[in-house]
């Protein structure tokens, strides 16, 4: 043991007890994860039951799905003990689809007032307590269009006409500029590509 001064001395833990603290921790990010399973579990069912009572299927059966798939990814961690990882993955106009083949959604917020477009290159890092970070790492080039916000007939979600074109654009964009059916609006779509999706950059006073 390598004497440093009259206070302070210089040592290794022994082999076991970092064993030992290493399975503490690794325990701890387990019952996280589980714990953040647990909870996202209840959300969600809670979510979707609102959504069918109040008839809307086609939203209740997609956040479903995503649901599931979350909710396998969280489970493969549970598995392998591995409490953050990041994944690169494309965004489709809701969610991120990553390199993995799964789909991760994205909070409406976020996604609006990044006013984030299909086709950007996303990062997702997943934290040690099961919370999802979205970071945008590389944007297509984009450009805009002008059109006339108004709601899908089948859905009744918010859609904007321009011209020939149809766009879907996200409840959130259209909530945080208080738009409604009729208003003129600016849209962000990719540059020399068709799309689905729009994202809403602001109305026209």
């Amino acid at each position: 043991m390598p004497y440093l001064d009259e206070h302070t001395f210089e040592f290794e833990a022994e082999p076991d007890v970092e064993i030992h603290a290493h399975a503490r921790e690794h325990g701890d990010v387990r019952n996280r994860l589980a714990l953040q399973m647990l909870k996202q579990t209840r959300d969600s069912l809670s979510y979707v039951i609102q959504l069918l009572e109040e008839g809307d299927t086609v939203r209740a059966t997609r956040h479903m799905v995503d649901f599931v798939s979350q909710k396998k990814f969280v489970e493969a961690e549970l598995e392998t003990g591995v409490g953050v990882r990041t994944i690169e993955g494309v965004f489709d106009g809701q969610g991120m689809v990553g390199a993995d083949g799964m789909r991760y959604t994205i909070p409406e917020n976020y996604a609006s007032k990044s006013k984030l477009v299909e086709g950007d290159m996303l990062k997702l890092i997943v934290k040690a307590d099961g919370s999802y970070v979205f970071k945008q790492i590389g944007p297509v080039e984009r450009r805009r269009v002008a059109g006339i916000l108004g709601l899908d007939p089948s859905t009744q979600e918010p859609i904007v006409q321009a011209g020939q074109d149809v766009y879907k654009v996200l409840a959130a964009s259209v909530s945080y500029f208080k738009g409604i059916p009729g208003d003129e609006v600016v849209i962000l779509v990719p540059n020399g590509g068709n799309s689905v999706w729009a994202a809403v950059e602001r109305l026209n006073s």
